[in-house]
This record gives structure tokens, C-alpha cells and sequence, in this order.
């Protein structure tokens, strides 16, 4: 087992941390309710490391400034709410399109609009699926504890490298806000995890970023290397010219979708708890959760348990693409599901999609306010 260390911090410091600990130079945003603590503790940590922060004078510039950063071969970070992502939307099409790297961590908070900016939600579950038009696959991570603030950022740098695109991490006003104890991996430990991305190693007239097989991300060399090629948010060629070839246009956009979709066991990462003793027969419960809510199922679950009631919890940490077989066979198995958000069925669609059923219950709340394990309870107890 690989050695932890202890820290005491929240969640949104532990994002920070984990990013400068993941190799992360540069951060551009804007501060808002309730991420603004990861580009406070970013700030500081950064020009120790040789590093530079900036905050630009709103969120549409911040995600430009982190792309920029992207485009010369730095690892980069940008921090915001809902209402930051919706002002950022168009720039992060043009990082999916462009295939260039960055991290994207989302405090969610109540809206839609301004909403409730001091209070919890899970609100932009949908959101992160679809953050800009046109034909992409977005790739979300979800952090259910304080300790994976830390691991899923971590993870978020590695898979952006990866895959060549923005990679988004949703946290939320509980568990960004929450004080606490973490086990984390040593310094050591993630660096040595680090996968840096691909590069182009040839003769510059040979190079061609675009020109990759139809399964795999561009391979963007950093700027300012004697390699030359052209950023466009245009459908491009192998060089990154625009055009309007049809068959250079198919393959582009069919690429970008398989480059995610056929290498979704890179992805996927899910918490099953109390789950290894179901067997399908009746009365077990499945309780479908994620982020902070699934501390409170944890805890709902150990009561059910008490009472005579044989639950667990399914929780997807890969958000998006959704981890289909895992839900597939637990739907398929038990009987009784209950699906608890802090929004009102924006992952229970997908699940409804997956998994063919129209029966599924589900606790929902939006008022800003956590859902309590006890409120998991009583709804276990009077539905199934």
C-alpha cells in the first residue's frame, strides 16, 4: 500500500495544493462564491515553484489566459462556480476543438443564474457533459471526499495530458468549504505518477499535430519549440488550417468523440460500499450518490443496516463519460433503487438512459441545503 501523508485543510485548499503537487505552473481566473479559495491558496503557492498566477479581469479572459498557458506546454488550472462555466463555455469549445489541455475545477452552487451562491448544489451535473456546443465528449471527475479533492485533481492533470482536452472537477459548496482530516499520497508518490503528454520528436517540416490515428488526441508540441502549426477553432487540417473538406471535417469531429469513448476503462473510477453482500434478492437497496451526498448515504446506510434493511451505495467518481456497465449490472441486479441529488434528476436521467428503467426512485433537494442521512433513511423506509 503506498504511503499517505496527513494533512488538515478543505477541500478547496487540498484542489490547489494537489495542483501545484501535480505539476501545475500557471492559473488564470476570476474569483467567485464559492471557489474563490483555490486561486487564493494557488496564488501563493505558485511563485515558490516557479510558477505565476493571475487573476484576469473576469472569467471569460481567466479560461483564455489558462488556455494560452495550455498552448505553450504548461500545465494549467482555472477555478470557478455554474455561473463561471456558462461565461466560459465558448472558450472551452475552443479548447476541445484546438485539443489543448487544462484543468477546470467547478464549485457547485445553487442557480440557475446567480442562484444561491453561498449554498450547496449539485446543480451543473449536465452542465459538465455539455459545457459548449457541438460534438465533443466532455471528460468529468467528482470529488466525494476531502481527500479526493486532492487525488482527483491529481488525476484531472494526468488525464488532461492525456487525451488532449479540458478535464473538469466538480467539487461543491459542502465538501469545497468542509475542514478536516485527509490521507493523501506523498509528493513523491504523485510526481511519480505524473504522465506527461506526448511530443513530437522529428524533423519540424514532418510534423503534422493533427494527423494522429482516429482513436487518438492530437499531439500538440508547446509553442515556441521551432515546430509550427496553427490553433483555429474552425474545422482544421493536419496542420491546424481551416477547412472544409468533407472528409478531413468526418474524421476530426468523429475523432474527438473517439478519442474519449474508445478508451473509457482509462476513465472510469467508482466506489462501491457494501455492495460485495447483495445478491439481488428482495428488499436490498441500491443507493445511487455522488460528491458530498454520498457521505450522507454512507452514514444512511450503516443505519439501514442497523434496522434490518440491507443497503449500499453505487458512486461514480468519473461523472462523464458515465460509467455504463457498472450501473448497467447493479440496476439490472437490484430490485429497489433510490437515486439521491442535490438537483432534480439531472443524474437520474442517466441512469434511466443506462440502465432501460422507468421505476427508479429518487431524493432530491435544491433549496441550498444538504440532504441529511436520516432524510435518506426515512425515504428508503417509506418507498421500498
Amino acid at each position: 500500500m503506498a504511503e499517505l501523508r496527513e494533512i488538515i485543510s478543505t477541500g478547496n485548499e487540498l484542489a490547489a495544493i494537489a495542483s501545484v503537487d501535480a505539476g501545475c505552473r500557471f492559473f488564470a481566473g476570476y474569483p467567485i462564491t464559492p471557489s474563490s479559495e483555490v486561486m487564493h491558496v494557488i496564488s501563493d503557492l505558485l511563485p515558490s515553484v516557479g510558477g505565476a498566477s493571475i487573476q484576469m479581469e473576469d472569467e471569460i479572459a481567466g479560461v483564455a489566459a489558462a488556455i494560452g498557458a495550455g498552448m505553450s506546454g504548461v500545465r494549467t488550472l482555472t477555478a470557478t462556480s455554474g455561473p463561471g462555466i456558462s461565461l466560459k463555455a465558448e472558450n472551452l469549445g475552443l479548447a476541445q476543438m484546438c485539443e489543448v489541455p487544462l484543468v477546470v475545477v467547478n464549485v457547485m452552487r445553487g442557480g440557475p443564474s446567480t442562484g444561491l451562491p453561498t449554498r450547496v448544489s449539485q446543480g451543473d451535473i449536465r452542465q459538465a457533459k455539455n459545457p459548449s456546443h457541438g460534438d465533443y465528449r466532455s471528460i468529468t471527475l467528482c470529488a466525494g471526499s476531502l481527500a479526493e479533492c486532492y487525488t482527483e485533481t491529481v488525476r484531472a492533470f494526468n488525464l488532461a495530458d492525456r487525451f488532449m482536452q479540458p478535464v473538469f472537477v466538480l467539487l461543491d459548496e459542502t465538501i469545497g468549504h468542509m475542514h478536516g482530516k485527509a490521507m493523501i499520497p506523498t509528493i513523491e508518490d504523485v510526481k511519480a505518477s505524473i504522465v506527461p503528454r506526448k511530443k513530437f520528436e522529428g524533423a519540424p517540416e514532418d510534423y503534422r499535430p493533427y494527423e494522429v490515428e482516429l482513436d487518438q488526441p492530437a499531439v500538440l508540441n508547446p509553442m515556441f519549440e521551432g515546430y509550427r502549426y496553427h490553433f483555429t477553432g474552425l474545422h482544421h487540417d493536419a496542420m491546424g488550417f481551416p477547412t472544409e473538406e468533407i472528409e478531413t471535417c468526418r474524421k476530426l469531429i468523429q475523432r474527438l468523440e473517439d478519442k474519449v469513448m474508445l478508451h473509457t476503462d482509462e476513465l472510469e473510477s467508482n466506489e462501491e460500499y457494501m455492495l460485495d453482500d447483495m445478491t439481488g434478492e428482495e428488499g436490498e437497496v441500491l443507493i445511487i450518490a455522488y460528491g458530498s451526498v454520498a457521505l450522507s448515504a454512507k452514514e444512511s446506510i450503516r443505519h439501514l443496516r442497523k434496522a434490518g434493511i440491507k443497503a449500499g451505495l453505487f458512486r461514480p467518481i468519473t461523472i462523464w463519460p458515465s460509467p455504463e456497465k457498472s450501473i448497467r449490472h447493479y440496476t439490472d441486479m437490484i430490485k429497489n433503487v433510490l437515486c439521491v441529488e442535490l438537483n432534480i434528476r439531472q443524474y437520474t436521467e442517466e441512469i434511466e438512459r443506462v440502465s432501460g428503467r422507468l421505476d427508479l426512485e429518487g431524493l432530491y433537494k435544491v433549496n441550498g441545503r444538504p440532504i441529511s442521512p436520516y432524510e435518506i433513511v426515512n425515504k428508503v423506509k417509506e418507498v421500498f
